[in-house]
């Protein structure tokens, strides 16, 4: 009698073959052997598939990250390109512009104040401005410093081959996108320039913020420069664009922080972010009370002299 044991995956081997060898014997143990082939051979195929598929899935993950990426961030710098025209073109109808209109007049006044009553309260201001620039710095460099721990973290356990080549996010299976750890260090270093930014930024304004404080208490007189008055706002203004841009920084990292989880709600906060930037930028009511007052025109003298303030303040921004 003839006996088959499995010699290893896939095949058979025979134990012993007491009876006599017939033609029919040979028959059957060559149709069992064609048929285990093709059942190997099944497999294979079905194995080589399945990899295909699960890639195939893979790549359309990392495509959203090629699409909404590049795409979100595209919606956000054209919708700063847009305030940065309206800004230089019709800043009575922003509220950046309108504050630096304010901040021209204000410096103006503190510095023609014949009498110096508004010196504390000058200095006083600006130290508060100062205050608040230092306490952006100091939190976005604290930030960077964590996200560069984290980067560095992972990056050892990814090394170490104890992360399974997620990093920080083992598995991540509620990410729609790249999950890699050359994808997570990317959007850790993302985060890292965005605050990066934000402290270089707010340094900045610290630094023209402590000009101001020494040259908004100098008379104009003193140098008789009729420039003096000019430079100073412009000073000061580029103080508080500074800190604007900080601050935007920080928007900005919202998103970028939101990458981890996937490119979709990345985009998602893009777009949520440029609508509620542009019902805090735009200002339409300075603007139309001008045109009001100039339609009404009035014409007493005091009246005539701040708005000639207001024009002129207007096209310096």
């Amino acid at each position: 009698m003839i006996r088959f044991s499995p010699a290893h995956k896939g095949g058979l081997s025979l134990l012993d073959a007491d009876a006599p060898s017939s033609p029919l014997s040979r028959a059957s143990l060559l149709a069992v052997v064609s048929s285990h082939r093709v059942t190997d051979c099944d497999d294979v195929r079905a194995i080589d598939r399945s990899e295909k598929e699960e890639r195939g899935r893979v790549m359309k993950k990392e495509e959203l990250d090629y699409v909404l990426v590049p795409l979100g961030l595209a919606v956000m710098a054209g919708y700063h390109a847009w305030l940065l025209l309206r800004v230089r073109r019709r800043p009575a109808t922003t509220v950046i512009g309108v504050n630096a209109i304010n901040r021209r007049i204000w410096v103006r006044h503190i510095m023609e104040d014949p009498s110096g009553k508004h010196a504390v309260l000058a200095v006083q201001t600006i130290r508060n401005n100062i205050m608040a620039s230092t306490l952006l710095a100091s939190t976005a460099i604290t930030l960077s410093s964590l996200i560069a721990v984290l980067m560095s973290s992972g990056g050892r356990d990814t090394s170490s081959g104890g992360g399974g080549g997620n990093g920080l996010l083992p598995g991540a299976p509620l990410v729609v996108g790249a999950t890699g750890a050359p994808a997570l260090s990317a959007k850790f270093f993302a985060i890292l320039v965005c605050f990066l930014v934000a402290f270089l930024l707010n340094v900045q304004s610290i630094r023209y913020y402590s000009h101001a404080s020494v040259l908004v208490n100098v008379p104009p007189r003193a140098h008789r420069r009729r420039a003096a008055v000019g430079y100073v706002t412009g000073v000061v203004n580029r103080g508080s664009y500074f800190w604007s841009l900080g601050a935007r920084a920080f928007y900005f990292s919202c998103p970028v922080f939101l990458w981890l989880f996937g490119p979709i709600p990345m985009f998602v906060a893009c777009v949520a972010m440029v609508c509620a930037l542009y019902f805090l930028d735009v200002c339409d009511d300075w603007e139309k009370e001008e045109e009001e007052e100039d339609d009404q025109g009035r014409g007493a003298h005091g009246d005539d002299r701040s708005a000639g303030q207001r024009k002129d303040a207007e096209q310096q921004v």
